[in-house]
């Protein structure tokens, strides 16, 4: 019997038919299956991420195919992000390694950071101390590092594991002498100092929610992704506690992805400042040192 896979192009549409025929989740860097495949063959094969067309008639040697076909079967079989397949992920133009110690990156903050949170930061160059806390793959806390280039970040998890994966990607960025890791239950183990700035990407997923997450979605660290009953657990311990670890014109950050009606519900008594971002004007969430 003849193999039936001989180019890249034949493996692309095996991964497509089975990734849709087993109804996988895509929410982890790709939308759709086309891309997903993409991504994961190219990767494999050590080709240009962005240069499918090029490669799609090249034909494949046997170990080749072999290792392609034993990829789209395991992501198949086991419902593991991309991302855990192949210790990367990126978010804008950041490569990061993750692997399933962490959740893969993801963040709208991301888009805010580019722009140097403006108008609420008049000047970023005086912006001397930030943190981010629930850091995790330290993805975040790096590209505040670039995008304030005069401060220090601190950045806080409270899992080992998770600042293993953040160490080795500061460590990559070589932004050692710029970023500190603490592993920290939020505030409590951090250094006696003010903030003009503090981020969160916390967990703020709500209980009923977490239920229905998607296989890919349970393949990640619960406690990064679990935020109690309404999903305000810990985002209400972050705005509790940041009023005496903001400078007197700091701002405070903080993501809640779908959570809109419970954030709103778990702080009537504050204005919250809601940024508009690629999802919409209800997923991140401003506060100033004056409203805290």
């Amino acid at each position: 019997m003849s193999v039936p896979f001989h180019t890249l192009r034949d493996l692309m549409r095996h991964a497509v038919t089975r990734f849709n025929g087993e109804v996988l989740f895509f929410g982890h860097g790709s939308s759709n299956a086309f891309d997903e495949a993409a991504y994961l063959l190219l990767h494999t094969l050590k080709l240009p991420l962005d240069k499918l067309d090029p490669f799609l008639d090249a034909r494949l040697l046997p170990q080749e195919i072999e290792a392609l076909l034993a990829l789209i079967e395991r992501r198949c079989a086991e419902r593991l992000p991309a991302a855990y397949l192949t210790h990367e992920a990126f978010l804008g133009d950041y490569r990061f390694y993750v692997d399933e110690r962490v959740i893969v990156p993801r963040s709208f903050i991301a888009e805010l950071i580019a722009d140097q949170f403006q108008p609420w930061i008049v000047d970023p160059w005086a912006v001397t101390n930030v943190l981010e806390l629930c850091t995790g793959s330290g993805c975040l806390a790096i590209m505040l590092a670039d995008a304030f280039p005069n401060a220090h970040i601190d950045a806080v998890d409270l899992s080992p594991d998770a600042l293993a994966v953040a160490r080795r990607n500061v460590e990559d960025y070589q932004i050692q002498d710029r970023l500190s890791l603490y592993e920290s239950d939020l505030y409590a183990k951090l250094p006696a100092k003010k903030y003009d700035l503090i981020v969160t990407n916390p967990p703020y997923v709500n209980s009923q929610s977490m239920k229905s997450l998607p296989a890919e979605y349970r393949a990640e660290p619960a406690m990064a992704l679990a935020g109690g009953e309404d999903g305000m657990d810990i985002v209400r311990r972050i705005v509790a506690g940041a009023k005496e670890r903001l400078s007197h014109q700091g701002i405070l950050v903080v993501e809640i992805g779908n959570e809109f009606p419970n954030t709103e519900a778990a702080f009537p008594e504050l204005e919250l400042t809601w940024l508009s971002t690629s999802a919409g004007d209800g997923s991140v969430f401003l506060l100033t040192a004056d409203q805290l």
